[in-house]
């Protein structure tokens, strides 16, 4: 079944981004990896304050994936030290704005105090409703998926959930992201042109747009652009136009 269709000209209430390009910003500044990571995480917090008088409620961001753990072991940890640091200095700001953070993903292999950290911002940002930001952090579309379907089958096997019953709505109730309408514009940044693996089943009726922009240079500008361009888009879902 296709998603609700927009009212003509409406821009995407929906946006994610797949941040790409940190590394090869810092590179070409003769700088490692790592600065560029944390030049991105800057990049966050205009991203977010663009979003209402955009019309986004809700914004989700690929942070890291279940892929990222291959890169080297210093790379790695500074990320995840840069994600406890961005949690502890923007979570007083991201409550004032009335932004709700979530997180998305396996936090299995987290460490502890990441994971307190993102139940406690979590919690803090709990009653706010002005932007909705979704963090996908050791995310994997087709882990989610795997994740999703073994949740599904023990409730089967529990008598909980009769399998005759299953369709292609009872699946996304067991995602990650079941408490959030599907991404109407999924954006990627530095001109790959691929999904790597994000939002695999929600993006089905996505539009996307991969531009040749490293995330650390994406401006609000950028941004409120792209939002506009989906605008003028046609979303038949697979029908003709009458």
């Amino acid at each position: 079944m296709a998603p609700k269709d927009q009212a003509a000209g409406r821009g995407p209430r929906h946006v994610a981004i797949i941040m790409d390009g940190n590394g090869r910003w810092a590179q070409a500044r003769g700088r490692p990896r790592l600065f560029g990571h944390h030049a991105g995480a800057r990049r966050v917090r205009e991203i977010v304050e663009a979003c209402p008088d955009l019309g986004v409620k809700y914004l989700t961001i690929f942070a890291f994936s279940t892929e990222n753990w291959k890169r080297t072991q210093v790379e790695v940890a500074g990320l995840m030290n840069l994600f406890r640091r961005y949690i502890t200095k923007e979570a007083k700001a991201l409550k004032e704005d009335g932004v709700r953070v979530r997180f998305i993903g396996d936090r299995v292999r987290l460490d502890k105090k990441l994971k307190a950290l993102m139940d406690e911002l979590e919690g803090l940002t709990a009653g706010n409703d002005r932007v909705h930001l979704t963090i996908a952090l050791n995310y994997g579309g087709r882990d989610e998926v795997a994740r999703a379907t073994k949740r599904l089958a023990q409730d089967v096997a529990a008598g909980r959930l009769d399998p005759e019953t299953v369709d292609e709505e009872t699946l996304p109730k067991y995602l990650d992201t079941y408490v959030l309408p599907d991404p109407d514009l999924v954006i990627r940044t530095s001109g790959e042109a691929r999904i790597s693996n994000f939002l695999l089943w929600q993006s089905a009726y996505a539009e996307y747009e991969f531009i040749d922009t490293l995330w650390p240079d994406f401006t609000a500008e950028i941004f409120e652009g792209l939002v506009r361009n989906y605008g003028a888009r046609e979303r038949r879902y697979g029908g003709v136009k009458a």
